[in-house]
Formats: structure tokens, C-alpha cells, sequence
């Protein structure tokens, strides 16, 4: 089965049940601050997980384009990647445990759908513990489908119990399936679902959400219990593809094979076909940010630095299969004709990414030859490379260490490449520590902060429009605790007049005190009524909007005050030019 026929048989079997299948949603995450891309389908549901009606019902199915970075180190092996489609289904208060139970088996065992060998099935629910009690009530639905006791695993909260992402917020046990394949052997007579080895493979998982954990660290039962489901495609795919690897589907082999064709050897190794796996996965992330309609460019800073991060380690891959510079455009061009027709910004934007591309190159050549004279320079006047110095040229130029490592050797020089290994992993953990800490992922932060801000930002975009024009279009946004950052269409910096006059317009509105309403209407009827939506194919055909008085009216999911007294005085504190056509502002409320 192709996947484009998997997404196709999910969402079909979605919407006989009643669904509502809603579009993917960006990779940047529009209300949620804390993460740096959508890792999950769930993630632009988090209003709705929280509590909030959503346009389209409660019952939801989508296919929505993901990327995580946790991993990405281990990209290069069979399984790991850093963008991937999520299959996923949702309840908010609707089903529970028995419907969401008897769907998976039906999905993925009857022949009108995915076809898997019942007796190859075999699933884990959470075995309990002080916090929860051991889930008998899905033991019981698997045991009625025919799932033998022997197949059903107990298994703790490591494996079998989802969230909270940060502290506090909901959370739940989960039931996850596994297929068994023969094809590789257990790796011992202990082997069980959950085992790392290869020989169970994990195809699905349905969150009950049934908790909350509160500030002490204990849980109470929620009034509305949600269910979150996820399905890899790429994985999935592969499996009945009977695929060894996720690059032998049609997603990755186009891929796999340009790079072939454009390096000069005929004879793959184990470490080549590392690199190219680095390559196809890389290039493709890259492509896929950058073809977001939040455009993002490779940068030093959040979203941009992982989209440099992926191409660089791209291009010195390909510099070691021989790949002649220039070959990132090719292999793009791959990428968009893959994913086009199925998320339409990708053909869109295409322009923009392949110029990004061309730039990114060309500076980190220059960088790389940087990096070439200061190991020089080290060399002339020490006479050798320390670990350190290899660290120093791996973090602040980009140089690999294998690459420091290999120019030593050929003057003769041995690097102590454990002393960069330790001070690479007290670097890595201090970062880790550090992202944990800033992008921890989950459930969005709706405090009263974000909530006031997220509400300015309406009135923000709306007052820009009214000063500079209806040119004026928001193309990214990131908001904090202490501030909002706007990014939107414009030629130039605004002028003090023009900053002035927008900051008059919305704290009029706030001192006016109107109430901001929430109103749910066919799409097509609020763009009609003047509700600003850039992205048609984000959206539903029934849609969540947010009007102002006769100032300000958006399609929206985010969090927003009920009255715009409450916001306090709003005053734009930065701008800056960001790219071609391009503004960023900072602004706070006092």
C-alpha cells in the first residue's frame, strides 16, 4: 500500500465514523510558544484538549506534517526522521475507550483496510502504579476483539502513559499496538512489545486523557475525558510495503537514488548510506520548514538554526560521498514534487525555498573556509590539535570533528578525540538541560500573559493593515510571558509616525473596553464578513473567529480575554527587517 492510499483508507475510515477531518495545520505552532515546530498531530488541538469547543465538532481525524529534532542525531539508521505525517484521530468528550479500542482493530486488521494478520497483533496497556489503577478496562475491550492474554503486555509509565509535557496539564495511560514481524528474530526469551530490537513493531497508540496533574504532583480525574490517537505514515507505510526501512517507501527512494546518481562511486558502504539517509532526511526537513507559509529562513536563531543545522550537515554528508557543490536544488525539486499535490504551500513557496538553498550553501562554504585557516593557524603555532581545539572548531566554525580528525592524520597528528567527546557531551547536556527547559513540547501555555498578548497580537495586525495597508499579512508569530514578536508583509521598517499611529489605534481599542466575541460560521460566510485567513487550506468548512467591535476580526484558535479593557497599555518595543518583503516587531503591554 502507497501512502498516499494509507492517508487516503484513514481519513475515509474517519470520516464513516463520524469525523470531521480538519487540514494539517503549519509546522510552526501559532499558539503555542514553548515548542519550536508541531511535533504531533494533537498540537494544533491543544485549545480544544484544553477544554475549548472546536468549529468542526468533537470527533476529528487529520493527517498533519510533524518535525522532531530530539532524535536528530540518530538520523542515518533504519527508523529515525526529522519530518514525518502523523495519522490521527480525536474525541474531546465524546467516545471514549471502548469506540476508540474497537476502531483500531477494525482499521487495522479488517482486509476493506490495512489487512494485518490478527495473530501478529499483540498491544501494551498501562500495568498502574501509586499515581493511577492498572488499566483493566482496555485489557477487557482487547481481550473481546480476540486479542489472547498472552499478547496483552502490562507495562509502566516509561511506556504506557502520556504527558503531562511540562509540570502540570492533562495526561493519561495509553494502549499502543504492535505488529510482530518475523522477519527478525527476538532478541531473547524476554523480548515483548516495547523491546528496541526491531522484532515488534509499534503501529499506532490511542491517550486516554483522563488525568490532570496538578502543581503537587498528583492527579485528579478530569470532568472531560479526550481521546489522542497517532499513526506514523512513513513507518506504517514501510510496514506494508514489507519495506526493511522507511527510505525504501516512495518518499524517500526517489531521493536515495538522485544521491547516488550524483556522487562519483558506484560501491555503497555501511557509512555511505548513512550519509545519504542524512541527506534525503535533512533536505527534505529543510525543504518542508522552508516551504511553510510561516517562512522560515536558515538562521542562528530558533526555527531558522535547525533549518541551517539540516542543511549543513547535508552538504558535509554529501561532501564525503564526493557530491559536487550546487546539489541541493535537484534533490528540492524531488522533495516539492513528492509533497505538493498534498500540502499545497509546498508548490507554492517554492521560489523562496530554492533561493534559501542557494544563499545557505555559499555562506557555509565561506564558512567552512573559515574554519580550514584557523586549523591552520592552530597547527602553525602549536603543532598540534587537542580536543578542545577540535571541540572549538566543531562549535563555533561547523567543522566536523571527523574532518579535524582526518586533516590531523594526514600531518602525522593524532586528536584526543575523547577529550572532544567530553566536552561535546557536557556541551550537549547543558543545551539539553536548556531546550527541556524553553521548547518542552505539549500542551500550550494559556496564562493570563500568553492569553492577553495572543489577543494584542489581533489588534496589532489589525491596526498594521489600517496604517500601512491591506498589503499587510502575518507570516509568523512567537509569543512569551514578557512579550509578543509579529512577522508580517512590508518593504520596509515603519517610520516612528507610522509605529506611533499604530500603538494610538490599539490602545484605543483597549481603552474602549469591547468585548471580544467568538463566533463559530462557515468559512466561506466569515471571509465574507471581513474575518482575515491568509491559508484556505488551513482551515475547516466551519471555522473559530474572533471579532473586536468593527476593529478586528481573525479565524482563530488560540486563547483570548473576554474584554479588551483588561490588556493594559500596548507599546511596540523593536523592529527589525528580517528578510526581503519582510518586518518583525516586539511589542509588550504595561
Amino acid at each position: 500500500m502507497r501512502v498516499a492510499e494509507l492517508r487516503k483508507k484513514y481519513l475515509e475510515f474517519f470520516k464513516q465514523k463520524g469525523h470531521a477531518i480538519i487540514p494539517s495545520a503549519s509546522l510552526i505552532p501559532e499558539n503555542d510558544p514553548t515548542v519550536l515546530f508541531t511535533t504531533a498531530g494533537m498540537h494544533p488541538l491543544v485549545p480544544y484538549l484544553l477544554g475549548q469547543p472546536h468549529p468542526q465538532g468533537t470527533r476529528l481525524a487529520s493527517c498533519q506534517k510533524c518535525i522532531r529534532t530530539t532524535d536528530i542525531d540518530e538520523v542515518g539508521d533504519a527508523s529515525h526522521l526529522t519530518f514525518f505525517e502523523m495519522l490521527g484521530n480525536w474525541s474531546l468528550g465524546d467516545y471514549w475507550k471502548k469506540e476508540a479500542i474497537t476502531w483500531s482493530h477494525e482499521f487495522l486488521t479488517s482486509e476493506e483496510w490495512l489487512g494485518f494478520d490478527p495473530a501478529k497483533l499483540a498491544v501494551t496497556v498501562f500495568a498502574g502504579d501509586d499515581d493511577a489503577p492498572r488499566d483493566e478496562e482496555s485489557a477487557r475491550i482487547w481481550r473481546e476483539l480476540g486479542i489472547p492474554e498472552e499478547r496483552i503486555f502490562y507495562l509502566g509509565k516509561k511506556d504506557n502513559w502520556w504527558g503531562p509535557a511540562g509540570k502540570t496539564g492533562p495526561c493519561g495511560p495509553d494502549t499502543e499496538m504492535f505488529i510482530e514481524q518475523d522477519n527478525i528474530p527476538k532478541c531473547g526469551p524476554d523480548c515483548q512489545p516495547g523491546c528496541s530490537c526491531g522484532h515488534w513493531f509499534e503501529v499506532w497508540n490511542d491517550v486516554f486523557m483522563e488525568y490532570y496533574k496538578k502543581d503537587d504532583g498528583t492527579y485528579e480525574r478530569l470532568e472531560r475525558k479526550n481521546i489522542d490517537t497517532g499513526m506514523g505514515v512513513e513507518r506504517t507505510a514501510a510496514m506494508l510495503q514489507g519495506a526493511p526501512t522507511v527510505f525504501e517507501t516512495e518518499v524517500f527512494r526517489p531521493l536515495i537514488e538522485h544521491i547516488k546518481s550524483v556522487s562519483p562511486k558506484t560501491d555503497f558502504d555501511d557509512e555511505d548510506i548513512t550519509n545519504i539517509r542524512i541527506i534525503a532526511d535533512h533536505v527534505k526537513s529543510a525543504v518542508m520548514i522552508m516551504a511553510d507559509d510561516s517562512r522560515i529562513a536558515p538562521s542562528n536563531v530558533e526555527q531558522g538554526y535547525i533549518v541551517r543545522r539540516l542543511l549543513r550537515k547535508s552538504i558535509l554528508s554529501a561532501d564525503r560521498l564526493g557530491i559536487q557543490p550546487g546539489f541541493l536544488p535537484g534533490l528540492a525539486e524531488i522533495v516539492i514534487d513528492i509533497y505538493k499535490d498534498v500540502y499545497e504551500e509546498v508548490g507554492r513557496n517554492r521560489d523562496s525555498v530554492m533561493k534559501n538553498l542557494v544563499e545557505e550553501e555559499k555562506k557555509f562554504r565561506r564558512t567552512l573556509d573559515k574554519a580550514l585557516r584557523r586549523l591552520d593557524k592552530i597547527l602553525n603555532e602549536t603543532g598540534t590539535i587537542t580536543g578542545a581545539d577540535a571541540f572549538l572548531l566543531f562549535t563555533s566554525f561547523g567543522l566536523p570533528p571527523e574532518m579535524t580528525r582526518e586533516i590531523a592524520e594526514e600531518r602525522g597528528i593524532v586528536v584526543d578525540m575523547e577529550e572532544f567527546q567530553r566536552q561535546f557531551e557536557h556541551h550537549r547536556e547543558i543545551s539539553r538541560t536548556a531546550t527541556q527547559g524553553k521548547f518542552k513540547g505539549g500542551l500550550a501555555d494559556h496564562s493570563e500573559e500568553i492569553t492577553r498578548l495572543h489577543t494584542a497580537t489581533h489588534l496589532l495586525q489589525a491596526a498594521l493593515r489600517k496604517v500601512l495597508g491591506e498589503g499587510v499579512r502575518q507570516m509568523g508569530s512567537n509569543i512569551t510571558r514578557e512579550r509578543l514578536r509579529f512577522d508580517f508583509t512590508f518593504p520596509r521598517k515603519l517610520t516612528p509616525e507610522e509605529i506611533q499611529e499604530v500603538e494610538r489605534l490599539v490602545n484605543e481599542v483597549i481603552e474602549q473596553d469591547l468585548e471580544v466575541e467568538h463566533l463559530f460560521m462557515p468559512y466561506d460566510e466569515a471571509i465574507a464578513a471581513g474575518a482575515l485567513a491568509f491559508f484556505k487550506e488551513r482551515y475547516g468548512d466551519e471555522v473559530s473567529v474572533y471579532r473586536v467591535g468593527d476593529f478586528s476580526m481573525e479565524l482563530c484558535g488560540g486563547p483570548h480575554v473576554e474584554r479588551t479593557g483588561v490588556l493594559g497599555k500596548f507599546r511596540i518595543v523593536k523592529q527589525k527587517k528580517i528578510g526581503a518583503g519582510l518586518v518583525r516587531i516586539k511589542a509588550v503591554l504595561e
